[in-house]
């Protein structure tokens, strides 16, 4: 311990930048997007190279390992290590400069690819290797792993676009890899090496003596990569899709080397599988596997349709980053089988020559069978590239199958991996691939570089064995995990509810969809939705993250969770942080007093219900927990009280939620005023009615639970008798809708109100006459309906109502009681400044805001000058009623 401290204290005191050796950011940086588990003693963050220098110099005279780090979304294991773990993607994150006409660049290795594109694209450039992770992976990253991605038909891999890197040794020594100073190399025979392009096991030796591409490719094992130089490719002018249906299951890789021939971008597989995964096969033609064929000419595209029995040939770029999402999720969706049971990588990424593929892949479809595992397969097909997850027992029998799996691969010419790199997952199955005099010319190759094998050790060469370190074995969980929640995807277990994440990291994204809106603000790991699994995960481990349901560091994690249930739509694996945290919250706080807001927030409508809500209290709302620079609203005359009932017609209930009830009631009259107008026989309940979320929002499942099956037990007249209810507060439409199902899906009552809520869109597009067009609106979609129930009708109903919408994307930030509770100001207010408040403040004076949840409305009177209206409002108006 003395040891690691004195450690620890010479990188503070030397080191420029983030030094982290807290338990959270340890148990953070455990484990990347593979199968392996190592907790690092520190993690530093450097702000420059010279920082970098200071770190590795240290950890060398410490006789510390040392491993790299991007955005961790390694499959092998590649990117965790038991030592100094350097995140090079905090500060080290520029594109240093953009050369057009050489065309060329010079980035930081923590560098973005997509920010890396998006300073190329108005050059007409772009970086050619494209993993699917582009929109966080860094350079970094793909110049350890030699990464490809779906382009590489066209334009190779990372080894064939990276002219020079400035790399570091150990031992103090910085280099231009195209000026390196004296180094003893191994000897070379290029018998070793099977003719493939997608080889990425094992080191590059066959480039030397071009030292960047041998390089290119060494998982951190050999040098610290301080920047690159890398080229350029021009960007199609246009781009289009074909997408190839086969009624064959391995009909799609029988065809694929054919599609080299002509001028394609991509040629890449799926198989019905990972469609019906992703729940697309909607929007592919019919068939068992498919092809996805990208050219820059429609002519071509039209060519390679012509080939399958099936084809659509798809011009809209909409359409096809609707079908390209299908794909890029493939990491995460492979992850659950049909039948809710956990896959693993572990050999997800072997390459073949691409006329051996459909062989390939019958062959190991059966040696699945054989093993009695199951996959789900898609991948590069047009370079032979196969990616798999496999349900694999990793207690039993892991090794003897991806023995079995490596010997196939061999006896096909091809490569253990074909794009992840070894890491720890492959490294040590090598000599199955190449001779022994190729083992030995790797070890001489590290050694000229880093010969106390400091530098990522246990990759490639004196390889870590590949079955152990697997984090679900070393790390079982120590305290019962079963959920007070439901958590029905999951069995009721929060430990498998935790194994959902496998790292891939789409959470990491800047823009886009809505996940996660506390990261984007402050692009720390633990505000991720990948990071807090991770907590709660080791929580339930107990090694490193200790107190158990007690754990201030996952409590702190899970402070500025938002709960807008944006990674249960965006995450490819449904992770579903909001009631993730709910259950947190439920067992921490058990039998101890909670925050004030708790009590203040979480038992609004029961306050408001007692008349203790008014001008008085909301002056003294500080002490309640509440932000002093959030004004509260205050409530008015109920929308209960002032329903004027009647309407002739097909009956249906409206749902007097708090929010609409006691705040805007003005909304309920306007939707009552539109359902009536479209024939309908509008009731509401005269008993008070609440779905609960505000207690189960702050873990307070118990009496949630209570107020739900209270709710549903009053409605039971109406459910009973088959009249549909219809919510106006998405948040409260979602709940009964989905969570209700989670926390009380026993009760039948709870289940039928479940099954008879609609949003009003939902109820009244369909009822809706077209009206002529006009003008837009700008729409701020609530989280909870996004990810529980979509937006689609709302688009229908808006677009029937004549009105253009422009639909926002990402979270407005107030998030029901957070943006209100002591300490979240700041971070609320930023989440509404990323897309929010700009798209507002943009809008012409005319232009109507449309936002149907009042935390919405709320967050833009607050952010904004703006007045938004709820579409019952809106279309009220539209109506003339």
């Amino acid at each position: 311990m003395h040891r690691v401290t004195g450690f620890v204290e010479r990188l503070r005191a030397e080191v420029d930048g983030d030094v982290l050796a807290d338990a959270a950011s340890r148990a953070l940086y455990s484990t990347d997007a593979s199968n392996y588990r190592h907790v690092p003693l520190v993690v530093v963050r450097p702000r420059s190279v010279d920082a970098v220098r200071a770190a590795v110099g240290v950890a060398v005279e410490h006789g510390v390992p040392v491993t790299h780090r991007g955005a961790g979304t390694s499959i092998a294991g590649n990117s965790a290590g038991a030592g100094l773990v350097v995140d090079f993607s905090r500060y080290l994150d520029r594109v240093i400069s953009i050369d057009p006409v050489e065309r060329l660049a010079v980035v930081q290795p923590g560098v973005v690819l997509d920010r890396l594109n998006d300073a190329a694209r108005p050059h007409g450039l772009v970086f050619g290797p494209d993993p699917s992770t582009h929109s966080r992976c860094t350079l970094g990253g793909m110049i350890g792993n030699d990464a490809c991605g779906s382009h590489s038909v066209a334009w190779g891999k990372t080894s064939d676009n990276v002219r020079a890197l400035d790399v570091l040794l150990a031992d103090g020594r910085r280099f231009d890899t195209r000026t390196p100073p004296p180094l003893d190399l191994p000897g070379v025979d290029p018998a070793w090496f099977p003719a493939l392009d997608r080889r990425v096991s094992g080191y590059r030796l066959d480039a030397l003596p071009d030292l960047t591409r041998a390089l290119v490719g060494s998982e951190g094992t050999c040098v610290t990569v301080l920047g690159a130089t890398v080229e350029l490719v021009p960007l199609p002018e246009r781009r289009v899709l074909a997408v190839l249906g086969f009624d064959g299951p391995y009909d799609a890789a029988d065809l694929a080397p054919a599609l080299r021939e002509l001028d394609v971008l991509t040629v890449e597989g799926l198989n019905a599988s990972l469609a019906r995964a992703a729940g697309q096969l909607r929007l592919l033609p019919r068939g068992e596997s498919w092809l996805f064929v990208e050219t820059a000419d429609e002519s071509a595209a039209h060519r390679a349709a012509a080939l399958a029995p099936h084809s659509a040939v798809v011009t809209d770029p909409a359409r096809q980053r609707a079908l390209w999402r299908v794909r890029e999720d493939g990491a995460g969706l492979a992850t659950r089988m049909a039948d809710g049971g956990e896959a693993w990588s572990g050999w997800e990424d072997a390459a073949v020559p691409p006329e051996r593929l459909g062989a390939y892949l019958r062959e190991f479809d059966a040696l699945l069978g054989r093993h009695g595992r199951r996959g789900v397969t898609y991948g590069h097909y047009g370079e032979g590239c196969l990616h798999v997850r496999i349900d694999f027992d990793l207690a039993r029998g892991h090794r003897s199958f991806l023995e079995d799996a490596a010997d196939l691969v061999v006896a096909h010419g091809g490569s253990l991996s074909g794009e992840h790199g070894d890491g720890q997952a492959r490294s040590e199955l090598l000599p199955r691939m190449y001779p022994p005099a190729a083992i030995e010319a790797f070890r001489r190759f590290k050694a000229a570089f880093d010969p106390r094998g400091l530098m990522n050790p246990g990759r490639i060469v004196d390889p870590l064995k590949l079955d152990d370190d697997l984090r679900v074995v070393v790390a079982p969980p120590v305290i019962p995990t079963r959920a007070a929640l439901a958590l029905r995807a999951d069995g009721g277990d929060l430990a498998a509810a935790t194994r959902r994440c496998v790292g891939v990291g789409k959470c990491l994204n800047t823009a886009g969809g809505v996940m996660c809106p506390s990261y984007r603000v402050t692009r720390e790991e633990k505000h991720s939705t990948r990071g807090r699994a991770r907590l709660l995960f080791e929580m339930l481990g107990g090694r490193v993250v200790r107190d158990g349901w007690r754990s201030a560091e996952v409590r702190d994690a899970l402070d500025l969770c938002l709960g807008c249930k944006g990674c249960k739509r965006d995450c490819p694996v449904d992770v579903d942080m909001a009631a993730y945290k709910a259950e947190f919250l439920h067992h921490h706080y058990r039998r101890r007093v909670r925050p004030a807001a708790h009590y203040s927030m979480g038992w609004l409508p029961l306050w408001l219900r007692l008349g203790l809500v008014n001008r008085v209290s909301a002056r003294f709302a500080r002490f309640a927990g509440v932000d002093p620079a959030r004004p509260l609203p205050v409530p008015v005359r109920s929308f209960q009280s002032r329903f004027p009932g009647g309407g002739d017609g097909d009956r249906v209930l409206l749902f007097p939620d708090t929010f609409t009830n006691h705040f805007e009631p003005g909304v309920g009259l306007d939707a009552a005023a539109v359902l009536r107008h479209v024939g309908q026989a509008v009731e509401v309940p005269r008993a008070a009615v609440c779905c609960g979320l505000t207690w189960f929002s702050t873990g307070q499942l118990g009496v949630a639970r209570r107020v739900l099956r209270r709710t549903a037990r009053v409605l039971r007249p109406w459910t009973r008798a088959g009249v549909p209810v219809v919510g106006l507060e998405p948040s409260c439409t979602a709940f009964l809708r989905a969570d209700a199902l989670e926390l009380a899906g026993d009760d039948p009552d709870v289940t039928a109100l479940a099954g008879a809520v609609r949003t009003f869109a939902e109820h009244v597009g369909p009822l809706v006459e077209p009206r002529p067009a006009a003008g837009g609106a700008v729409v701020q979609p609530h989280c909870h309906q996004y990810a529980e129930v979509g937006l689609d009708a709302d688009r229908e109903l808006l677009a029937r109502a004549g009105v253009e919408a422009s639909v926002l994307e990402g979270c407005c930030g107030l998030a029901g009681n957070f943006g209100f509770e002591r300490g979240h100001h700041d971070v609320s207010m930023a989440v509404g400044d990323l897309t929010l408040f700009p798209a507002v403040r943009a809008a012409g004076p005319d232009t109507p805001v449309v936002a149907d949840g009042f935390s919405c409305r709320t967050q833009i009177r607050h952010g904004t000058d703006a007045t938004p209206q709820h579409t019952a409002t809106l279309l009220r108006h539209r109506l003339g009623l």
